[in-house]
């Protein structure tokens, strides 16, 4: 298996910079503002994008160390961590996203092919290996990315003139 493509490994280190290019000009207190009353804000969504990234981190030191692990759905009402980073600033998300995608960055840019082809079962897309469990995990975000830049175009309309 070949190394990491240029275009992982690039996402993987700064795809996450985008948030604060995304929320810039609107407060906290507006970002938490629900544009639809039935979905995340755009803060829930940054949290959400915060607390899934250890579990991320988790699933890949276990497809490491076991062979063909099997994972739940990942459910952010389920997560004890979600309750816990809603409570936090939205500078000390921008912060943890950061250090933790740091230490996942390094897990991805230290894997040689071994480790590359190793495999863990996702419950809808079946059998990935630790190339596809990366693009997975930055397609997941890309689309809460997308999600964020539409919550706060529609804030933006309301707050920004």
């Amino acid at each position: 298996m070949m190394p990491l493509s240029v275009s992982i490994i690039t996402r993987l280190q700064h795809q996450h910079e985008t948030i604060s290019e995304l929320i810039g000009g609107l407060t906290e207190e507006q970002l938490k503002q629900r544009v639809d009353p039935a979905k995340w804000s755009a803060f829930e969504n940054i949290v959400h994008l915060s607390a899934y990234q250890p579990v991320f981190a988790d699933r890949i030191d276990r497809i490491e160390k076991e062979t063909n692990p099997s994972f739940d759905r990942y459910i952010a009402e389920k997560d004890p961590l979600f309750p816990v980073y809603l409570e936090k600033s939205l500078g000390e998300l921008i912060r943890v996203i950061a250090v933790d995608r740091s230490a996942i960055a390094g897990k991805f840019g230290g894997m040689g092919a071994e480790t590359l082809s190793r495999t863990g079962l996702h419950p809808k897309f079946g059998l990935l290996n630790m190339r596809q469990w990366a693009d997975f995990f930055l397609l997941h975000e890309a689309h809460h990315l997308f999600t964020i830049f539409q919550l706060v175009q529609e804030l933006r309309k309301t707050y920004v003139r």
